[in-house]
């Protein structure tokens, strides 16, 4: 086998998309190749919204075992509601919505780690917890009114070329500074050695509660733009419209590579990993199984590419 194909196979990463490139081609050969294009473009659209909340999620897991942000979807539809209800379908309010939204993902990464630093909760339980008090304070802000977004937003947010949406397109964008930032920065590169060894990153003199504090308001900013964009995306903020994404953010995570031990981050293979899990329910669909055995089937596919990629990094 030639290096420089041995060497791109030993990434985990690249299993991801060769099982989704698969699954793509298994659904045309089922339907003839018919609506391929259409396929792939709706693939990107939904993975958009999984890329950008498991951006978040990755960061947080990478800090070690026992973090990770439950408050995903709570924050979504908390900032989705607040934007769209300020907005009230006028375009001139698009970019004061959009800094509200900002602002309720800076206010719950805030109070995220403030439970975790004062009162000394362990992650899972602080972030479920808040989860709670962000989805309650939705439904009462909301009183279960949908209220359309503004059609420019809308438009932004439904709108492609040349079958790469845009929002995709900026997400795309974002993903690569998020690389550059773990890899090539400060503060990414603390991040990593946190999730390595927290007391070793300490005498190393990296404030590590700092960098927590940063990961945590990082990832609920990102949900909180997530949630303001599928929002304009699906027609207007709903109270449920996070709930997919809470085991998404993490099933994302992990299957593009990324280690639940921590200390190793893989962004390159978020992409993967969300279009991937979106062809396999599509395929699954196309085939026209039962939904217990769609269940089934998704769960060993995931596993088996797990394996693969799990199988390559312990050779290397």
């Amino acid at each position: 086998m030639p290096a420089a194909v041995k060497q791109i196979l030993e990434r985990p990463w690249i299993w991801v998309y060769i099982a989704a490139i698969a699954v793509w081609g298994a659904t045309m050969v089922f339907t003839q190749g018919q609506g391929g294009g259409d396929l792939l473009t709706a693939a990107l659209a939904f993975a958009t919204f999984s890329v950008i909340v498991a951006l978040g999620q990755m960061m947080v897991i990478t800090l070690g075992p026992g973090n990770v942000d439950l408050s995903i979807p709570a924050t979504m539809t908390l900032a989705g509601t607040v934007a769209t209800k300020v907005m009230d379908t006028q375009d001139s309010m698009i970019l004061v919505g959009f800094l509200l939204a900002l602002a309720v993902g800076l206010g719950v990464g805030l109070f995220n780690y403030g439970l975790i630093r004062l009162l000394q909760i362990p992650p899972i339980i602080a972030t479920l917890s808040s989860s709670f008090l962000f989805q309650s304070a939705a439904i009462w802000y909301n009183r279960g009114l949908r209220i359309k977004p503004p059609p420019q937003l809308a438009d932004i947010a439904t709108r492609d070329v040349l079958g790469l949406p845009l929002l995709a397109a900026a997400v795309i964008l974002l993903a690569v500074i998020v690389h550059v930032v773990l890899h090539r920065t400060t503060y990414g590169r603390a991040v990593t050695a946190v999730g390595q060894n927290t007391r070793a990153a300490a005498l190393a003199g990296i404030n590590v509660d700092r960098v927590r504090f940063q990961t945590y308001v990082f990832c609920a900013v990102l949900a909180a733009v997530n949630g303001f964009f599928f929002s304009a995306f699906s027609g207007g903020a709903a109270l449920n419209m996070g709930q997919a994404y809470l085991l998404n953010s993490i099933a994302v995570v992990v299957i593009g590579g990324t280690s639940v031990a921590g200390g190793f981050a893989n962004v390159p293979g978020l992409w993967a990993a969300a279009m991937f899990l979106f062809l396999v329910e599509a395929m699954l669909n196309t085939f026209g199984l039962g939904a217990g055995i769609r269940l089934v089937l998704t769960g060993l596919i995931i596993v088996g590419v797990i394996i693969a990629a799990g199988g390559q990094k312990t050779e290397r």
